[in-house]
């Protein structure tokens, strides 16, 4: 019989068919990660010694059909191990999983002989098409957004495993080998949430709003449900590569198609692979410099729009980062079929958080997002996007089949125990006295369940100054356990060497959630002292409660009542009026005229009250909110600026006023990227009083005089050295973010930051305040008055490094002007600690 007939009765019975399939066996399984157990995507698969080969998708799965013979497969990755794993013979279809261990590979050196890098004329493509490719580009989108979150405790110490706490937690998580690490090292789930949510974005105005339908949450120390659901959602793990920069951790990282890709990447055209008419190019790129904040990874690129199909960004542990390990962040894009474009479809993201010390422990902090649903186009109303973050009422009733019917994939064994085994963690006494040091250390309250009330705050409790000897203070809050509408506060404080009793109470109700509205009303009787009181001093606790001590000087007592209105009129735009009235007995020697037009022959009074209404409004655009039960914390304006309007009207002889007069002043406060010089800060703000008014009622700009370095003080200045009633000030920083040491062989593994400050002050003040203060009093005792500016302008200017140790920072700053006023020096040292990444 020849070929031919042997050939054609194959093919007609199905025999041919059949002889070629047995020639054909198909390898399927998953890469995964070694160390965190995460699906590792885009990894490539081949066979050894063969032209087949493949790669996973982005849950790490892969399948790849091969005619023998073929003895292994293997998978290779940038970052990781390269590894192999043999392929039993005869088998027709097999599965085979296999781990990659972090590593060290980086991207195949690029040899170009002729020409430039083939991958720079991909790049100027896809950084071309940014603006078109962009999602935020469209004038409106939304999606149903599925968002998982892990946390869990790994890399445990001997020395910590024999501490109470974690020796019972760990005692119960080894129990179950379908959550321990690859080398059977325990790991202990901390927290595990799953949530969904609708999100909504619209272009012009640019808004974006985040409804989350359901929260399923659990975790070890958790006290408050709502605060946490709104940090699970999507807002909070978006991830936009075709920005400039990525902010992570609160820092910021540039994108691998920034505008100045070339300044910060190396790039090597890996692969190109025919799609129809055009190739689909893959690139893997890696910093020029390892120590800056920057990726090392691959992407994917279609190649008819040159959009991100698909991308995979690490952070190495050599970034100039402290406590982070690794960052990873894989994305996949899918084609909408609205519009035809690209959107982003998963995230998953991993920090691996190193042992702050050899006797400590690591994080493992993972979060995977799955969008769906998406529609381009339809913006809703403006109005719509007012609240940033909003919970459905029924947020918290949810069922099993809700969440299998809205999980994009099943959880795995290990995720179902993690929630099961962190409900029995939270439940140890150990653990919630462990936690409750804790939550009195990052609050500063102790809570009191049983009457719904936190005592403190610990800062305040004790003060030493030579005015009331040894203080002490305790004060309360009530919680949301105690009303949703009602807040209640109050401390009392006495003196050992005055023998005197300082006290205040307030009252604030929640009119309204949404928008949001408040309004309340205070009284307090304490000591002040003049420049350095608490209104001038701001937020900043920690200053405020050291400022209590030392020698406590030009203090006086002030009782103040105050009742005040406030309301977020429309998104980013919030309203408040306030009336005031306090009181001023001075202990230190103080008068002003009450008739100064009598010149010397004017009566004195050393003690005065004020009456004032104030008007304010605040204007910050992107500025987003969590709502906390009773609060409201603000999670930042972004890259854009705060604006805030104050207008103060005093109303003599109205509830025992003295003076009529009135204050305005306009603020600016803005931290913006400077591309890759670093970040910078500023605080602007412009102030005038077209009143005659004693000088304790005029601004008084806040010094320092302390050993520490305070962002919101001049750090050369006295207390009370300057007074004014037209001013600018103008505080600046600028952290070049490793952008210099990182280039410096010698200090660059210390991953010191420098940075510049300046800091400035120009005013005046006018004749007739000048003339209500006298010298001296009718005995013709000498009275401590006050200092002004000339036509010089105070300055100072400061350099220094951040970054010492992972906690310290070193500030050298020099005093330029009114170098001539007593007491002052020319340069100082300044300290600060804070926990850094």
């Amino acid at each position: 019989m020849n070929k031919a007939i042997l050939f054609l009765i194959l093919f007609t019975t199905g025999s041919f068919t059949s002889i070629y399939a047995q020639n054909s066996f198909t390898i399927k399984g998953r890469v995964t990660d070694a160390s965190s157990g995460d699906p590792i995507p885009f990894a490539n698969i081949a066979i050894k010694a063969s032209l087949s080969g493949t790669t996973t998708n982005f849950d790490g799965f892969y399948q790849l059909t091969y005619s023998p013979p073929a003895d292994s497969i293997l998978v290779t990755y940038v970052g990781y191990e390269t590894r192999s794993k043999a392929i039993k013979s005869g088998i027709a279809e097999q599965n085979i999983d296999i781990q990659l261990s972090p590593g060290s590979q980086q991207l195949k050196e690029v040899k170009i002989f002729a020409g430039e890098n083939p991958a720079y004329a991909v790049m100027r493509k896809v950084v071309a098409a940014k603006k078109n490719n962009n999602p935020e580009s469209v004038n409106a989108y939304q999606y149903q957004s599925y968002n998982k979150i892990q946390i869990d405790m790994d890399n445990l110490s001997e020395k910590l495993r024999k501490r109470k706490a974690i020796n019972k937690m760990a005692h119960i998580v080894d129990q179950y080998d379908e959550i321990k690490g690859d080398n059977g090292e325990t790991i202990i789930p901390l927290f595990i949430s799953e949530s969904v949510s609708n999100v909504y974005f619209r272009n012009d105005p640019r808004r974006k709003k985040e409804v989350i339908l359901k929260t399923k949450v659990s975790g070890v120390g958790l006290t408050d449900g709502s605060l946490v659901s709104q940090l699970v959602g999507s807002s909070f793990q978006q991830y936009n590569f075709y920005n400039n920069w990525l902010n992570i951790l609160e820092k910021d990282f540039a994108s691998p198609v920034s505008d100045s890709w070339k300044i910060t990447y190396e790039y090597y055209l890996a692969d190109s692979i025919a799609n129809g008419t055009t190739q689909d190019y893959h690139i893997e790129f890696e910093p020029r410099r390892e120590q800056d904040l920057a990726f090392t990874g691959s992407f994917w690129v279609d190649g008819q729009t040159f959009a991100i199909t698909q991308i995979d960004a690490n952070v190495g542990k050599r970034a100039n980062l402290n406590f982070i390990e690794k960052i990873k962040i894989q994305q996949s894009y899918a084609l909408s079929d609205s519009a035809q474009r690209w959107v982003p479809e998963k995230t998953r993201v991993l920090i691996d958080v190193d042992e702050p010390t050899k006797n400590a422990a690591g994080m493992l902090l993972k979060f995977y997002s799955s969008n769906s649903k998406y529609k381009l186009g339809l913006p809703l109303s403006s109005k719509f996007y007012d609240t940033g973050i909003e919970l459905r009422e029924d947020y918290m009733k949810h069922d099993s089949a809700f969440w299998k019917n809205s999980r994009p994939e099943s959880l795995t064994p290990a995720e179902i125990l993690s929630f099961q085994l962190v409900d029995s963690l939270k439940a140890l006494p150990v653990v919630k006295t462990y936690t409750e040091i804790l939550n009195i250390f990052v609050n500063g309250y102790k809570k009191l369940d049983k009457w719904n009330i936190d005592l403190g705050p610990y800062l305040f409790l004790y003060a030493n100054n030579a005015v009331e000897g040894h203080r002490f203070r305790l004060g309360f809050r009530t919680d949301p356990g105690f009303s949703r509408k009602w807040i209640f506060n109050g401390y009392g404080a006495y003196g050992t060497r005055d023998n005197a009793f300082k006290y205040g109470v307030g009252m604030d109700r929640i009119i309204s959630r949404k928008p949001w509205t408040m309004t309340g009303i205070s009284y307090s009787k304490d000591l002040e002292r003049l420049g350095v009181s608490a209104e001038t001093i701001g937020p900043n606790t920690l200053f405020g409660a050291f400022s209590r001590f030392g020698a406590f000087r030009r203090a006086y007592w002030q009782e103040d009542i105050a009742a005040y209105f406030k309301r977020e009129i429309v998104k980013g735009l919030t309203g408040s009026v306030q009336l005031k009235h306090r009181n001023f007995r001075p202990l230190f020697p103080f008068a002003y005229k009450t008739n100064p037009g009598e010149g010397a022959e004017s009566p004195l009074r050393s003690a005065f009250e004020v009456t004032e209404l104030n008007f304010e409004t605040r204007l910050a655009r992107k500025e987003t909110f969590l709502q906390n039960d009773n609060e409201r914390i603000s999670m930042g304006n972004g890259n854009s600026p705060a604006f805030t309007l104050r207008y103060s009207l005093g109303m003599k002889n109205f509830l025992g006023g003295d003076f009529s007069y009135q204050k305005l002043s306009f603020n600016v406060k803005h931290s913006f990227r400077a591309g890759i010089m670093g970040r910078t800060h500023y605080n602007l703000t412009l102030g005038y009083i077209p009143s005659t008014l004693p000088y304790p009622l005029l601004y008084t700009p806040l010094g320092n005089e302390s050993l520490f370095y305070v962002d919101n003080a001049f750090n050369m200045m006295k207390y009370f050295e300057f007074i004014s009633d037209k001013y600018v000030v103008l505080r600046m920083e600028h952290n070049f973010e490793g952008l210099l040491f990182n280039r410096l062989p010698a200090i660059r593994k210390l991953k010191w930051r420098m940075l510049a400050t300046g800091k400035l002050f120009y005013g005046s003040v006018s004749e007739s305040n000048l003339s209500l203060t006298p010298s001296v009093d009718h005995e013709g005792n000498a009275i401590p008055t006050f200092n002004r500016l000339t036509n010089t302008p105070y300055i100072e200017l400061g350099y220094g490094i951040d970054n010492i140790l992972k906690a310290g920072r070193i500030d050298f700053v020099h005093r330029l002007t009114y170098l001539q006023n007593p007491n002052v020096t020319p340069f100082a040292i300044k300290i600060s600690f804070w926990f850094n990444l």
